[in-house]
């Protein structure tokens, strides 16, 4: 299926590895010019290298913490407009209720849920101007299905899904769509450190935490990034026009709900 996005221009914020590198590269074979970003410079850079070695596309880097006020500064300094913008943060620390205080919830915030609403809102204006654009934000399973050791990311993420459904819906009549992205377990660094406070916490054997985890996904498998761009590449298609202000997951299955 043709995409239709040939020529346009994607921000793919944490886009390095993991989820943000998989919808940066089904984005780069859809013909898209891109701006990558991470904190890390020289990981930031071979990204890019392969990308442009493995796609003919435009790749330039914006190395900061979007999660940061100098950081999308940074961005907003370098990068006036856009046709597409793709949101993502890691998550905070998994952790039970009585080990946040108040400094970790307002970081947490900052990371997923400010952080993309900034760039909405200094990007929205042209893309509306525009006639056309098209905002996809990387949250969470557990906007769906709250995670018990995962209380920042459950609050600062749904968050976000409030503000994006009030917002995505303001926006549409001027060709513009938000929508979020909920990924359940892939095979990212993220699930890999999660893993491991498991693996910690409860004095079991790695294999035995992944084996559990499986076990609770349908497909019986953790998910792959490229097959979590391909989705991302979708809803920044021409063809995706009509989805506005939706929460899809990606999950194999883990979330058993009707709705």
């Amino acid at each position: 299926m043709d995409m239709g996005i040939v020529g346009k221009t994607a921000l793919i914020c944490g886009s390095s590895k993991g989820l943000g590198r998989g919808c940066a590269e089904a984005l780069a074979a859809e013909g898209v010019n891109l701006i990558i970003n991470a904190r890390t410079v020289l990981e930031l850079e071979e990204t890019a290298e392969d990308i442009r070695k493995a796609y003919a596309v435009e790749v330039k880097t914006v190395a900061c913490d979007v999660t940061t006020i100098d950081g999308r500064s940074k961005i907003l300094n370098t990068i006036k407009k856009l046709d597409i913008l793709v949101t993502n943060a890691g998550g905070p620390p998994p952790g039970k209720w009585h080990d946040w205080e108040r400094e970790d919830f307002l970081a947490a915030l900052e990371a997923n849920m400010l952080a993309p609403i900034m760039l909405m809102k200094t990007y929205l204006p042209s893309m509306m101007k525009q006639k056309w654009g098209r905002i996809v934000n990387i949250t969470s399973q557990s906007v769906k299905a709250p995670l018990a050791n995962l209380g920042l990311s459950n609050a600062a993420r749904t968050g976000l899904t409030g503000y994006v459904a009030g917002t995505a819906r303001q926006v549409a009549s001027h060709g513009v769509t938000i929508n979020n992205l909920l990924p359940g377990v892939h095979d990212t660094d993220r699930i890999v450190s999660i893993d491991k406070n498991v693996m910690k916490t409860e004095g079991i054997s790695m294999d035995a935490v992944k084996a559990r985890r499986k076990s609770s996904i349908p497909v019986g498998r953790y998910g792959t990034r490229d097959e979590f761009g391909a989705a991302c590449a979708f809803l920044c298609s021409q063809h995706a026009g009509f989805i506005v202000g939706q929460n899809i997951l990606l999950d194999g299955g883990a979330v058993n709900a009707t709705i």
